[in-house]
C-alpha cells in the first residue's frame, strides 16, 4: 500500500471563500490520495471546494445542521466503505465550539493494497494557550482524547491507520505523549516541534498532528507556508495554520 496523505487546518473566517478557491486548485493539482482538512464549517465553501477539486469524488461528512459537524472533510480518490463521526461530549467552559459538535471522523477507504482507516480530528482550542495540568481547556482536551483514544483502541490492530489534523496540543506536551502510548501509535513527526501554526500568528508551536499504526511507514513534510495570490491579485496566506502531507507505505 501506498499513500500520500494531507491534513490542513483551513481557517473559517478571513477571506474564506477566495481562499478555499485557492486551496481547492493546489489540492486538485496535487498527487494526494487522501485530504482532511479542519474549519470547512459552511456547507456553501464545502460544496465550492468539491466543485473545483472534481478528482475527488468520494467525500466524507456530517452535518450538525445549518453547519458541517466539526468542520471535517475527509476527500479521497479512492472508494469509501465506511463512515463514523464521534462527536466529544461537551464540557465547560462555555464556548461557542459547542455549536460545531467537534469530534472525529473516521472513514475507511478500499486502497489499492488493502483497506485503510483515516481519521480526522479537530479538538477544542485552548483558549488561554496554557497547557498546564490546572488549566481548563487542558482538561477539556485530555477529555477528547480519552475519547479518542477508545475509538481508536476499538479498531482491530491489523488495520492499516492514518490520524491527523488539528489536535490544537503541542506535541512535546506531556498529555499528547500519552496519547500516543495508550493507542499504540506513532507519531510520525517523531517529536518535531518545528511550528505548524504561523508564528506571526501565534507562537504555540506544532499544534497539529499526523499518527500512524505500526507497520506503516509516513514520510512526512510541512506545507502551505508561503503566500499565494487570490483570485483579485492580493497576496494572502492559505490559511492561519500550516499544512502536513505525508507518503505512507506498508
Amino acid at each position: 500500500m501506498r499513500a500520500r496523505v494531507l491534513t490542513f487546518n483551513t481557517l473559517f473566517r478571513g477571506q474564506a471563500r477566495a481562499r478555499t478557491g485557492a486551496l481547492a486548485d493546489l489540492v486538485e493539482r496535487s498527487g494526494y490520495d487522501v485530504v482532511c482538512l479542519q474549519e470547512v464549517i459552511s456547507p456553501l465553501i464545502l460544496a465550492r471546494f468539491r466543485r473545483a477539486a472534481r478528482s475527488y469524488p468520494h467525500v466524507a461528512h456530517a452535518m450538525a445542521p445549518p453547519l458541517v459537524r466539526g468542520g471535517l472533510v475527509t476527500l479521497s480518490r479512492w472508494p469509501i466503505t465506511r463512515t463514523h463521526f464521534l462527536t466529544y461530549a461537551i464540557g465547560p467552559p462555555v464556548r461557542p465550539e459547542w455549536l460545531l459538535r467537534k469530534g472525529a471522523l473516521f472513514t475507511r477507504l478500499r486502497a489499492p493494497g488493502g483497506f485503510l482507516t483515516v481519521v480526522n480530528t479537530h479538538l477544542s482550542a485552548n483558549m488561554d494557550m496554557d497547557w498546564s495540568a490546572s488549566n481548563a481547556y487542558t482538561k477539556v482536551e485530555q477529555s477528547e482524547l480519552r475519547q479518542l483514544e477508545a475509538a481508536i483502541n476499538r479498531i482491530p490492530q491489523s488495520e492499516a491507520m492514518v490520524v491527523m489534523g488539528d489536535f490544537n496540543v503541542p506535541r512535546d506536551s506531556s498529555y499528547f505523549q500519552e496519547f500516543v502510548s495508550a493507542t499504540g501509535l506513532q507519531d510520525a513527526l517523531k517529536g518535531d516541534t518545528e511550528p505548524t501554526y504561523r508564528p506571526d500568528y501565534a507562537d504555540i508551536g506544532a499544534i497539529d498532528q499526523l499518527l500512524v499504526r505500526p507497520g506503516v511507514e509516513a514520510a512526512t513534510r510541512v506545507v502551505f507556508k508561503e503566500e499565494i495570490r487570490l483570485p483579485d491579485g492580493r497576496p494572502a496566506v492559505l490559511s492561519d495554520h500550516y499544512g502536513i502531507e505525508a507518503t505512507l507505505t506498508r
